[in-house]
């Protein structure tokens, strides 16, 4: 008989429950403080699982009452938000989908999994794979941006990081000098990695957080699942169901997406942990009476572990009374609980985690890929008149804005275990990296408050620079959960700020940069139009500044593209660049067409935008085939020459259109990103693979098919199609 059998052959009833049980805890003056309840809860076994405790010190403590104080002797599994770092804090996760290398998204989650766990964590609730397509929502902040095929790569890469299960690419590594570590689960530096939200989350209605989802059955396949799909393939270990409810079904107790798509269909056995109080929150979304009620309806659709409800401790029991559940179906959740704890080394080695504390050059490490990481997520939306980088004599430079000296802004919505400190700021850096040059300083503005009365003397400080570096954006809280907003532009007196700055700079023919921080694209279609140069800074976590810096100054050249579309007014929203056509496309000569009377179609800036200090061109696009069958591969192939001035790194995508189909396809369909670095002057020939299982489609009925005809082969810097390259070849079935 296996451990887990033994153990579940002794366990009572209340201590089943309690593996099914995560409570939130923390750490005061008195010593540990378990949300509601006491560590006697832990000694007594009726809790099994903590979120929220961070210290190695402090996660030991709560593990020893576990380990060595309770009947049973069964470890607690702790986890922790590590959305994009612990201590050290990368970049957001759309600015980081933002360097589109699967590489260091991969390193990032090793790095983060590895401080993590020298924490004592065990699980972190990443990777958040929500593709949103409204930047209304403030989680857009945390997810892979607008395409499926992106969130999959994502999802792929941050699984196997967290998990410690496959290396980066060796040119990465030696890139970023990162050393591989980790073999899986139970290594003492890896997390098991926990998907969210499923599924979904994204499009809530008017991009209102905790608002009903109803989307088409199309939608989801296509769109909403594939992410989680790619996450399950890889290993994840759990899968966090969204606070929202799909078509009237609240996703915690959604049986057929649950129960039969994921573990029947997918065949996931890991985890499944409702959100923060989501069992609770089944009475609220009116589909149960009591926590009884609720209690069954989650562990009827396959829920595990209930989070900060409380409802199986509570609610399971009466619910056994009544005859609504069975104790064999609490058996199986409780199976999976025990078997994720071996398989993290819970039970051999429970205070392996945090063991040994991590070395400075460890710590110096993970600074420098933050630092590197961070640099290649900034995009450079415009640079008119290459007004960017600034001069390496320049003498004068006024840095104005009230980001441009915030540091604790930098970390961006959730900072996870990362103090306020230890963070760089654009002034700290530039002062830094530029010390013969004067830089004069001035907020100007709060970044959301009312008062303009700093306007006049930041303006004056035009006068005598040589560049205006304008700092704005958004306060790291107005992104993230429960962080929508209805309005889009500059918060506060911001752009009261600017527009005043632009004026005086355009009469002094001064060139104005603009630093833009959020967590989303925000409608500022007037600043672009004014302003030099604008870089789209999201928020860069510990090393920001420092980042900044070295991209403002040319140490190094920009290389992100933005991951999701940048709207030119709010009444675009939703806007992304695999829409279909429609039966009534566009056409400028007939007013009977898909447009707006006041506003153009195209958004300010597309999919995969992004400048650089070099100039790129791309020809002689070429296939391998010109005939590709389902169980085939073709290469595709593009000739990439830096025409500019400046070594610099470009992206190429890879995008596909199935001109006829059973089912109307998107316009343009990503299949895949390679990216070429090239001195001044130099040409490579870059190679992009397509299979033809890429190209199945769920069809009339929903299944995946691959349908016979023409398709068309588009290559290009963005998904901007008057800048793609253009090929066909023939699909045969």
């Amino acid at each position: 008989m296996s451990r887990i059998e033994r153990l579940l052959e002794r366990m009572t009833l209340a201590e089943k429950l309690g593996q099914l049980t995560m409570t939130a805890s923390s750490y005061a003056v008195t010593g540990p403080v378990i949300a509601g309840d006491s560590t006697d809860s832990i000694r007594n076994g009726t809790i099994g699982n903590l979120l929220n405790m961070v210290g190695a010190e402090h996660v030991h403590e709560m593990q020893r009452i576990a380990v060595e104080q309770s009947r049973l002797g069964i470890p607690l599994l702790i986890g922790l938000d590590i959305l994009h770092g612990h201590r050290m804090l990368f970049p957001i996760p759309l600015a980081e989908a933002a360097t589109f290398d699967p590489g260091t998204w991969w390193l990032s989650a090793r790095e983060a999994a590895r401080e993590g766990a020298a924490d004592g964590l065990a699980m972190t609730f990443a990777p958040m794979l929500d593709v949103s397509r409204d930047p209304r929502w403030g989680r857009t902040a945390e997810g892979p941006g607008e395409d499926p095929w992106l969130a999959q790569a994502i999802a792929v890469a941050k699984v196997r990081g967290f998990q410690g299960t496959e290396h980066a690419s060796e040119q990465s590594r030696a890139d970023l000098d990162v050393r591989q570590s980790g073999t899986g689960l139970a290594s003492p530096e890896s997390l098991a990695a926990c998907a969210k939200h499923f599924c979904a989350y994204g499009p809530v209605t008017a991009g209102r957080e905790y608002a009903s989802v109803d989307v088409s059955e199309r939608a989801l396949r296509e769109v909403h699942l594939p992410a989680f799909a790619a996450a399950v393939r890889a290993g994840v270990a759990a899968i966090m169901p969204a606070f929202t409810d799909l078509a009237g079904v609240p996703m915690t107790a959604h049986i057929r997406l649950l129960r039969d798509y994921l573990r029947g269909e997918l065949g996931f056995d890991g985890v499944l942990i409702s959100d923060y109080n989501a069992i609770g929150e089944l009475i609220k979304h009116g589909v149960a009476a009591d926590l009884a009620d609720a209690a069954t309806l989650a562990l009827k659709a396959g829920i595990d572990i209930d989070m900060m409800a409380d409802a199986y401790r509570r609610g399971l029991p009466v619910a056994l009374e009544r005859g609504r559940v069975s104790i064999e179906e609490i058996d199986i959740a409780v199976r999976r609980v025990l078997r994720l704890k071996e398989q993290l080394g819970l039970f051999d080695a429970p205070y392996g985690r945090g063991a040994r504390r991590e070395t400075s050059e460890t710590l110096a490490q993970r600074r420098k890929l933050a630092r590197s990481i961070a640099q290649r997520s900034i995009v450079l939306l415009q640079n008119d008149g290459g007004v960017l980088p600034l001069s390496a004599s320049i003498r004068r430079i006024s840095l104005l804005g009230p980001l441009a000296d915030a540091a604790s802004e930098m970390r961006g919505c959730w900072a996870a275990a990362c103090e306020a400190e230890g963070h760089v700021s654009v002034l700290g850096a530039l002062r830094n990296a530029l010390p013969r040059t004067q830089i004069r300083h001035a907020a100007g503005v709060s970044i959301d408050g009312e008062d303009q009365s700093g306007i006049e003397s930041a303006v004056e400080l035009c006068e005598g620079a040589e560049a205006i570096l304008l700092c704005l954006g958004e306060a790291a809280t107005m992104s993230g959960e429960a962080a929508s907003r209805a309005h889009l532009d500059l918060p506060g007196r911001q752009r009261a700020l600017a527009e005043a700055v632009l004026n005086r700079a355009g009469g002094l023919r001064i060139p104005v940069a603009v630093i833009l921080f959020s967590g989303r694209p925000l409608t500022i279609p007037w600043l672009a139009g004014k302003a030099n140069a604008l870089l789209a800074a999201w928020f860069l976590g510990n090393e920001a500044g420092n980042a900044i810096a070295d991209v403002v100054t040319g140490r190094v050249s920009p290389s992100g593209r933005t991951p999701i579309t940048w709207p030119r007014a709010l009444g675009q929203v939703p806007i992304f660049f695999g829409q279909r056509s429609g039966g009534r496309p566009f056409n400028p000569e007939d007013h009977y067409t898909s447009k707006y009377i006041d506003e153009l179609n195209e958004p300010l800036y597309p999919f995969g935008h992004g400048l650089t200090y070099g100039r790129f061109s791309l020809s002689n696009l070429r296939v391998s085939a010109s005939v590709l069958g389902e169980d085939g591969v073709i290469d595709v192939q593009v000739d990439v020459k830096n025409e500019g001035a400046r070594r610099a790194q470009e992206t190429v995508f890879l995008f596909t259109h199935d001109k006829l189909a059973s089912v109307t396809r998107p316009l343009l369909e990503l299949k895949g990103f390679t990216k070429a670095a090239l001195e001044p002057g130099a040409s490579q020939t870059v190679t992009l693979r397509l299979s033809g299982a890429q190209l199945r489609f769920p069809g009339l009925d929903l299944e995946p098919v691959f349908e016979a005809g023409e398709l068309e082969i588009l290559v290009g810097p963005c998904a901007d199609r008057a800048r793609l390259l253009g090929t066909t070849i023939m699909l045969r079935g």
